[in-house]
């Protein structure tokens, strides 16, 4: 994870025209599989200054929703192939912090353009913003439609209007009860009336566009030889030249593999590869 923010953080303040306020969500989790560690407070004072190297007015503050995520446990969906991590973009709205207006990304989405235009669009009745999901489209249903299921890697949320309705609410009702494939995403579509649409360029989850300002490394079907699953991520830099042939962050990751070498050789990094923490 603190590879995926790195990265993606580099790729925003390349990118942003405006100061940048991120907010990591973060949280001590577990499940029947594994435990999952919270961003520790050094790993967010150590974005921080990342992001202030290219605007000062620019922040990184951490998340942690531990309490709320205990206090409204997914108890249905807890023990999937996803982490509990992939649902604490359904507790947005208990977070005192956020604003009426957030553009939430994954870890593994890299920001290829200058994106304020699509921040800053009128909301207006619409619970938020996102663009349909490459494979689960054709698959699932859930408005008057051709296709209506969005991915959840990219979300522009009117937190404004979702507290109203309780949207978010709904959706930790649903993971809570009943089993549900990729659950927070799931019940995000299939509960959500007021959701707008848009263009692939927003979120990316195939090959790269000339149009493209977020591209998700999201897991991919391949054909041939035979039919199997590619998952790559963009820390995963050998991999991101040789299985997809993409060059285009390369300036990008030179300068990640540059910091995380510079971190290794002051012995900051652990045996994973993640910051030391005192």
């Amino acid at each position: 994870m603190f590879s995926g923010l790195i990265i993606s953080i580099l790729s925003l303040t390349k990118h942003a025209q405006e100061p940048l306020n991120i907010y990591i969500l973060t949280g001590q989790l577990y499940n029947r599989h594994q435990q999952f560690q919270a961003l520790t407070d050094d790993h967010a004072a150590f974005l921080n200054q990342l992001v202030k190297r290219e605007n000062v007015d620019s922040g990184v503050t951490k998340i942690d929703i531990t309490t709320q995520f205990e206090a409204d446990l997914p108890k249905a969906n807890i023990n999937t192939l996803f982490t509990p991590y992939s649902m604490l973009r359904l507790y947005s709205d208990l977070v005192p912090q956020f604003s009426d207006r957030i553009l939430y990304l994954d870890a593994d989405v890299v920001c290829r353009r200058p994106f304020e235009d699509f921040y800053h669009q009128s909301l207006a009745g619409t619970d938020f913003v996102g663009v349909l999901d490459h494979y689960g489209r054709w698959f699932f249903h859930h408005q008057q439609r051709a296709f209506d299921y969005i991915n959840s890697g990219m979300l522009l949320m009117n937190l404004d209007m979702i507290r109203q309705d309780k949207l978010l609410t709904r959706c930790r009702e649903c993971c809570r009860k009943w089993p549900m494939i990729m659950p927070d995403q799931s019940a995000i579509n299939k509960l959500a009336k007021h959701k707008a649409f848009a263009p692939e360029k927003y979120n990316e989850q195939q090959d790269v566009q000339s149009d493209t300002v977020f591209q998700h490394f999201s897991t991919r079907w391949k054909l041939w030889p035979i039919v199997h699953t590619v998952s790559v991520k963009p820390w995963e830099v050998d991999k991101v030249h040789q299985q997809l042939h993409l060059h285009e962050y390369d300036d990008i990751l030179a300068e990640y593999q540059e910091i995380m070498a510079e971190l290794d050789a002051e012995g900051e990094l652990d045996a994973e590869g993640e910051l030391k923490t005192e």
